[in-house]
């Protein structure tokens, strides 16, 4: 399986300002996959180390940091020789290990010929809960999330598709548009998490899809008692459970009330953060006025909150097959939720724009989603089907007059007077879209 992320660790490796790499991310996305499969390719050894799986690792960070003494330890544990430049040292599941974690900052410093990987499950939660240090600065951070739509085509064997795509060019993709139409129908059901993308890919079989799906699922339920208190169980599982019908919404911002009879902000806050601190959920925060820089801008109290990917927000809500097969039904699913979802995920996997959506005060008015493009910010409208009507971006438009804007939908590429409009296959390639391209 080919991941795009792939790339961007050769870039890694060969920075002269590298520094140990911590690798973020929900479970199941490819942590553990992606460091091992990055070490078979590019180096001559990986010397792998699970602080899960080998808990008396963590016995070699006891005598300090001594690195040569530690980097002897770590070559004798796993039995790979590590040498600089040859070798690939992983550290997973490290939040396992307070020290291993604080010994990247030791590596950073005194011995940066060495290539260094750490990656942990629930991380984030492990530091801010066990109030653990960490080497702020001496790290470079990389967030895996599932696979992308043209990662999953590539997992499919569709290589023309993801050629077409790439190269953006509208007359090429008005060819095959509406097999790309049906191969995202698929996506928005499968999802992009890579063991669902592997079953699929062997199988094309969308029951054992939702079995494996729901697995997945289940595990991440598991979690929520292992690793939090037993009074806050309940309310994480209430703001999970929640998603599906709070995006359900025709204004999907995020409302307490719905989680119960008298719930407020305050009794739920920590399990929202939990949920996002452990990559499960994605929030997007609301702008009244669009500024630079948009996270200025943004409401601390009004948001909505998407989750990891759309095959397990589908999996969560229990959404039938049968819609892939019903037009073009699954696009409408949620009242187009699931759309939102996907273009959510193929932002956040193709670019580091900051985005928002917006709303102003009057509440009259809402566009999906705002983009930060360098020095304005962008609206993006999201229509679920080829009704392009969007009044809402249009009053945008009005108010801020952006040197463009954007649609996505299931209509072809165009542009037509100040606005694209960009297949939502197409979306992840916005900006080179906006930039350039052949229509």
């Amino acid at each position: 399986m080919e991941r795009n992320v792939l790339e961007e660790l050769k870039r890694w490796k060969q920075s002269e300002r590298r520094k140990p790499l911590v690798i973020q991310g929900a479970r199941q996305v490819g942590k553990t996959w992606i460091m091992r499969e990055f070490g078979r390719r590019e180096y001559r050894h990986t010397a792998y180390l699970s602080f899960a799986d080998t808990p008396h690792a963590a016995s070699i960070f006891e005598d300090g940091y001594n690195v040569e003494n530690l980097i002897q330890s770590i070559s004798l544990l796993t039995g790979v020789p590590v040498e600089p430049g040859n070798t690939l040292v992983v550290l997973d599941e490290i939040q396992e290990c307070e020290r291993a974690l604080n010994a990247l900052k030791f590596f950073r410093e005194n011995a940066p010929q060495y290539h260094i990987m750490a990656a942990g499950s629930l991380l984030g939660v492990a530091v801010r809960q066990r109030r653990m240090s960490f080497p702020v600065g001496q790290v470079d951070f990389l967030h895996l999330r599932p696979l992308s739509f043209r990662e999953f085509l590539a997992a499919l064997g569709e290589t023309a598709m993801v050629s077409a795509l790439e190269k953006a060019d509208g007359k090429l993709l008005k060819i095959i548009h509406e097999k790309l139409v049906s191969r995202l129908k698929e996506y928005l059901y499968v999802g992009g998490m890579p063991e669902v993308v592997s079953i699929y890919a062997g199988s094309r079989d969308f029951a054992e899809v939702r079995r494996v799906q729901l697995q997945i699922i289940q595990g991440y339920e598991n979690d929520f008692s292992k690793y939090t208190a037993p009074r806050d169980v309940p309310r994480i599982h209430a703001v999970w459970n929640s998603v599906p019908l709070q995006l359900a919404r025709e204004n999907r911002k995020f409302v307490y009330k719905y989680l119960g009879a008298g719930a407020r902000a305050r009794e739920y806050e920590m399990a929202v953060e939990w949920l996002i601190l452990c990559g499960l959920l994605h929030r997007v925060r609301r702008v009244a006025k669009p500024g630079v820089p948009l996270a200025a801008y943004e409401s601390p109290n009004a948001f909505k909150l998407y989750g990891l990917d759309c095959g397990l927000l589908g999996a969560l809500a229990r959404l039938d097959c049968r819609s892939l097969v019903e037009g073009n039904a699954i696009f409408e699913e949620f009242k187009g939720a699931l759309t939102e979802q996907f273009v959510l995920q193929e932002l956040l996997c193709s670019s580091d724009w900051e985005l928002a959506y917006w709303e102003p005060e009057s509440g009259t008015a809402e566009v999906d989603f705002v983009v930060q493009m360098e020095r304005e910010v962008i609206p993006l409208e999201v229509k679920a089907g080829v009704n392009l009507r969007a009044r809402s971006l249009a009053s945008y438009r009005e108010r801020y007059a952006p040197s463009f804007a954007m649609r996505t939908s299931l209509a072809p590429l165009e542009w037509n007077a100040g606005l694209w409009n960009i297949p939502l296959y197409l979306i992840s390639g916005a900006r080179q879209v906006t930039q350039s391209t052949t229509i």
